[in-house]
């Protein structure tokens, strides 16, 4: 589903290195879901880390928002085309995430879940290193539950469907499980700069 914010127009040149291929420009945030837009309210909201089905570590809202946060300002385009320059989000890294549960990655791959049965698969590699957080802000408020909030995955250098809305947990998995838009024709890996949006792109 896709609803208002998106008024896409063809990039300057001075910006051409930092839109990928086949993408515009957007000034506002479009809106998009697989469904309905759910309300969790932050004294409901909880985050849970498992290891397969284990869960090794929880959080309720005050506790996550008591760990280290992050500010990050990144690019974002999603696979509808659109592309948003200069984001700027607040959160916890996954590094510092692991760090708190005491966790090293047993395994290469990971799925998020979400509170309205949402999935995405990404690898590790690609939610470390400072790559990526569960972002709390977004441009110095609290994300609305539009945008996913109380809080989302961010996940800036792939498509943004990998950037999971209203998201409630991590789940390391011993092979790359496809999630909701994987199993649907959506590409694995989802990389912007190749044009990785379905399942026959290379």
């Amino acid at each position: 589903m896709t609803t208002r914010g998106f008024s896409g127009r063809r990039q300057p040149p001075e910006l051409a290195d930092r839109i990928p291929p086949g993408q515009s420009l957007t000034e506002g945030f479009p809106v998009l879901s697989a469904g309905p837009t759910p309300r969790i309210r932050p004294k409901d909201w909880s985050f849970t880390l498992k290891i397969g089905p284990k869960p090794v570590a929880r959080w309720s809202w005050d506790e996550f928002n008591a760990l280290p946060q992050t500010k990050m300002t990144r690019d974002i385009h999603c696979v509808t085309t659109w592309s948003k320059l200069d984001t700027r989000w607040q959160g916890v890294l996954i590094d510092d995430l692991l760090a708190e549960a005491g966790v090293e990655p047993p395994t290469d791959f990971i799925l998020a879940h979400s509170y309205d049965g949402y999935s995405t698969n990404v690898p590790v590699k690609d939610l470390t290193g400072g790559k990526a957080m569960i972002a709390l802000l977004y441009d110095g408020m609290p994300i609305t539950p539009d945008h996913g909030g109380p809080a989302r995955l961010l996940v800036p250098h792939l498509y943004f469907w990998k950037s999971a809305k209203w998201v409630n947990s991590l789940q390391f998995t011993e092979r790359n499980e496809p999630g909701f838009w994987e199993l649907r024709g959506y590409h694995i890996y989802g990389d912007p700069w190749r044009e990785q949006r379905y399942t026959d792109d290379p």
